[in-house]
């Protein structure tokens, strides 16, 4: 670049300076001085891609109306303007939240919720004591909840949900007593549950699930007075029991408990006068389900994949809104009492499911009629031993995925100029500009969306005070969780011809003001709701004012301008060189990190973003003394961030199996994954031409390094039980709990770690695709169709052959870690394949020739239903392999059948907190004594079930 040139960009950026000056207001501020320092100290924190924020460098925030700053109509007593919100939604926005946040004394509402912003929520916001809405949820902050929070005294609604925030819940949180929602699913959050949140006498809605919660379930929870939703799925409560006094909690409308490692009895909730909703599913649940009848209003009852026995009982009959009983996978017996059903009657929309798969159930007690509304599934239940294909033929599953709508309009084919849509037919077809509203049903008290459209728009309506001809709902789509997502189009009513046929700003900022406010009443039935945009098209975009121009006078412009010209000659030198040193410093590193790292920053949230520089002390400049692990992707190292924090560093080589897709790949799905068992992305880095992937350090290495003989103290039986089950949850969680779901790809011993509880983690995203999801007629493909790809002696044998990529296919992969874990063999070595060698030694009755030597004394029914499940696991034909649900609830099985003395042996490698308090009693422990001997075929054939010692 020459020299003229830089003078010219010199010359250039002070007439920038001025024209700037242009739109400047020669007006005063009339916002606190104190704020406008606090917002621009705001500004100065965030990544604005978009420049949502550009006329934030301009005027006074309050009559300017800079973007998403929401001023009080009147001065303060101090004579000054005040920042009453700070609206900033889906913009789009990265960085980090500024401390200065909390000098905005005055702010009622801050909501900066679907960004990118990372980093730490500041303690500071604790300062705002004016706070009624604090809304973080969908960015990807880390770090732990700040005690400060505790302390804001009106605070109503706290929102942090889908993000990375990590440490217990601060006991302050107990002082919330305004607070109506604790919205803090999908983190990280970790730790007992306060039982001094039982203070709150206003709370409604506790939602925690998916975090990495312990210990036990407070007793104390039920005495929250107000409480409606209860909802802790996926934590890991291990061996805590449902206290009896959830059973009365009166004004309970939900309580999902769903995958806690929770055991003992099923409470007794008839009690409880309008619960609605159960889902005590994916636990280790025993004994008879209680016999009480339940509230009327309930529509949905999931106990399945406990261990419960007895038999159905007769209370789940005449509830007049129950939509789903699942009960599939315990062991229940007798029969079927069809008085469920029977005396119902139901409209068009309505529809009742009994999964009832997997029990020991005999015959269905009266008539085998059923209405075409109702579906009973009872496969794998001895009574389909005659084959009644109509209750023992495949289970469809739920509804899932995008279900359309019946449109109603009957309007002639003629279309409006987009993006103009065609209002409600009433009173006559018309042309209108839509609000679109996204919106989502974050925890309803139904299972099936479909029986309750009306009543939904009918509430909706009633909340933001328009008529219900106004709504327009096509389609929704039915997510994990259950949640349902939606699209609300918000039409202006139809006047007469001569009508404009749009919203007034006035009214535009009304209905945004109901939902960013969250003004909309609660409603008991529909549940606490998320919105996820507020879209203005077309015309209402001038609704949101643009950056304000200039007041300043000609006279006071000319005199700017020729002052400015005047001194341009002159710094425009100076200019230059500071211009020509910056090229030169940073032209590579600036091209190599926008290569990557500007598609990175729009697609990505939930993770950190780390410098290169940060990971390299971390690593001491990538020392090979750091490497512990190695493959085909590149080397990953031990580092240890400037806080102290150990982590695995995953670096990319040059010429990696894996690309930039993989790479990308990994950073979306780990975001977006919350679960015990899978290992945890705490960030990335992507500049200077690097890959990095910056993962929580596992102390204890990969499966594959204890099961090779490299650790000094092998895995006993008990662990390796312990290390099947987790990883299998983990996957369980990637099929049925993930959002959307997701088919790992590449499950492989040396992709699981260990923490340093010996906790299992399934680690290694880069080869995951998404599950297929429902086309548009909503049915659900059977498969994804790709490319092979994976690790040979884990691939799936019909996936290889096919390229039709299912959840099968993992059962598949994890089936020969199972072989892995109980054999200590490799898939393959020396030509040999495991599959094929256990499979020899199964059929030839000498199983316990090829079992690992090395994990010591073992139970040996234990180890042959283990070996059982590995093997089904890997059948070559998909249909003939458990699901992992299947997978998981055997596994589970297993545990339960295991010596008490084998509970000691695997306690002593973990902490207290870890330990299994429901051993089997010492009745157990002498079903399967342990002898020194080695043990035949013949000896298996002959019905004898001894404990092998290792040879």
């Amino acid at each position: 670049m020459s020299g003229s040139n830089l003078s010219l960009i010199g010359i250039s950026l002070v007439l920038w300076v001025c024209w700037s000056l242009l739109f400047t207001r020669a007006d005063s501020q009339v916002t606190h001085p104190d704020e406008v320092k606090a917002l621009r100290a705001i500004k100065k924190s965030l990544v604005d891609t978009n420049g949502n924020l550009s006329n934030w460098r301009r005027g006074d925030p309050c009559m300017s109306n800079w973007t998403g700053v929401l001023c009080y109509n009147e001065t303060n007593t101090d004579g000054y303007l005040h920042v009453r919100e700070l609206q900033l939604l889906d913009m789009n926005l990265s960085g980090n939240l500024s401390p200065e946040l909390g000098r905005l004394y005055y702010m009622k509402i801050l909501d900066v919720m679907w960004n990118a912003i990372s980093g730490t929520i500041p303690k500071e916001i604790g300062n705002v004591k004016t706070l009624e809405l604090l809304l973080l949820n969908g960015n990807k902050l880390t770090g732990s909840l700040p005690e400060e929070l505790g302390y804001l005294p009106i605070l109503n609604r706290i929102q942090i949900d889908q993000n990375h925030i990590s440490g217990p819940l601060p006991v302050s949180f107990a002082n919330l007593d305004k607070t109506e929602h604790f919205h803090m699913n999908n983190n990280s959050i970790s730790g007992q549950i306060p039982p001094e949140l039982s203070k709150l006498p206003k709370l409604l809605h506790l939602l925690l699930d998916n975090n990495n919660l312990s210990g036990y379930l407070p007793p104390e929870l039920a005495q929250i007075p107000n409480l409606r939703i209860l909802q802790l799925d996926n934590n890991n409560f291990e061996g805590s029991q449902i206290p009896d006094s959830y059973g009365n909690m009166s004004r309970l409308l939900k309580l999902s408990l769903r995958n806690c490692s929770l055991q003992g009895p099923v409470p007794n909730l008839g009690n409880i006068p309008n619960l609605t909703y159960i889902d005590l599913s994916l636990n280790q649940l025993s004994g008879s389900i209680p016999s009480d009848k339940l509230s009327d209003n309930m529509t949905t009852i999931d106990l399945s994949y406990n261990n419960l026995n007895g038999t159905i009982p007769s209370n789940f009959s005449s509830l007049p809104h129950l939509q789903k009983v699942s009960l599939e996978n315990n062991s229940l017996s007798g029969s079927v009492p069809s008085i469920i059903w029977q005396n119902r009657t139901f409209n068009a929309t309505e529809t009742l499911i009994l999964d009832l798969r997997n029990n020991m159930l005999l015959n269905i007690s009266g008539t085998l009629v059923v209405p075409q509304n109702v579906t009973v599934s009872l496969q794998g239940n001895p009574f389909c031993s005659n084959s009644i294909v109509i209750f023992c033929g495949p289970y469809n599953g739920d509804a899932s995925g995008t279900v359309q709508l019946a449109n109603n309009t009957n309007c002639p084919p003629l279309a409006c100029p987009p993006p103009y849509e065609y209002a409600m037919p009433y009173p006559t077809c018309f042309c209108a500009l839509p609000l679109l509203v996204g919106y989502r049903l974050k925890s309803p008290g139904f299972r099936d969306f479909r029986s309750y459209v009306d009543k939904f728009e009918w509430y909706i309506t009633f909340g933001i005070k328009l008529n219900r001809s106004q709504l327009h709902l096509n389609t929704f789509t039915l997510e994990a969780g259950p949640r349902v997502r939606m699209y609300l189009r918000i039409f202006p009513i139809y006047v007469d011809n001569s009508s404009s046929h749009l919203f007034n700003k006035s009214e535009v900022l009304r209905l945004r003001s109901m939902f960013t406010g969250w003004l909309i009443p609660d409603n008991d039935l529909f549940g606490p709701y998320e919105l996820l945009n507020f879209t203005l098209l077309a015309d209402y975009r001038e609704f949101i004012p643009p950056p304000s121009s200039s007041g300043i006078s000609k006279g006071a412009l000319a005199g700017i301008i020729l002052g400015v010209l005047a001194g341009a000659v002159t710094i425009s030198a100076f200019v230059s060189l500071v211009i020509l040193r910056l090229h030169m410093k940073k032209h590579h590193r600036a091209s190599s990190k926008r290569s990557l790292l500007s598609k990175i920053s729009v697609k990505i949230d939930g993770v950190k973003e780390f410098n290169f520089e940060e990971l390299t002390l971390a690593t001491k400049n990538f020392n090979d003394s750091s490497v512990v692990g190695q493959g085909g992707y590149g080397k990953v190292y031990k580092g240890t961030l400037a806080d102290g924090t150990a982590v695995a560093i995953k670096r990319a080589q040059e010429g990696s199996l894996q690309g930039q897709k993989e790479f990308l790949t990994e950073i979306e799905l780990l975001s977006r994954l919350h679960h015990r068992n899978l290992v945890s992305l705490l960030g990335y880095c992507g500049e200077d031409g690097e890959q990095m992937l910056v993962y929580e350090f596992m102390p204890n290495g990969t499966l594959r390094d204890h099961l090779s003989g490299k650790c000094k103290e092998p895995l006993s039986f008990a662990m390796r039980l312990r290390v099947a089950l987790g990883s299998a949850k983990g996957i369980l969680y990637l099929h049925t709990e993930a959002d959307p779901p997701i088919f790992h790809r590449d499950i492989k011993a040396s992709n699981i770690l260990l923490d340093y509880k010996f906790i299992a983690k399934v680690a290694d995203f880069g080869l995951s695709r998404l599950a297929p999801v429902p086309d548009l007629e909503g049915t659900l493909p059977a498969h994804v169709s790709t490319m092979v790809k994976g690790t040979p002696g884990y691939l799936d044998p019909e996936y290889f052959l096919t390229h039709k990529l299912t959840d099968k296919s993992d059962v598949y992969s994890l089936g020969v870690v199972f072989l892995e874990l109980l054999t200590g063999m490799q898939p393959i070595s020396h030509g040999k394949n495991i599959v094929r060698e256990v499979n020899l030694a199964y059929r030839s009755g000498m199983i316990f020739n090829v079992i690992d030597d090395r994990m010591g004394s073992y139970p040996s029914e234990c180890v042959e239903k283990f070996l059982n499940l590995a093997l089904k696991c890997c059948q070559e034909e998909t249909d003939a392999r458990p699901s992992m649900a299947e997978g998981v609830r055997e596994l589970e099985n297993i545990r339960l059948m295991m010596p008490e003395s084998d509970s000691i042996i695997r306690d002593s490698l973990v902490t207290d907190s870890e330990k299994d308090s429901s051993t089997p009693s010492s009745t157990s422990a002498m079903k399967y004594p342990y002898v020194s001997a080695d043990v035949s075929g013949s000896e298996l054939v002959s019905g004898v079930v001894p404990s092998i010692h290792p040879r």
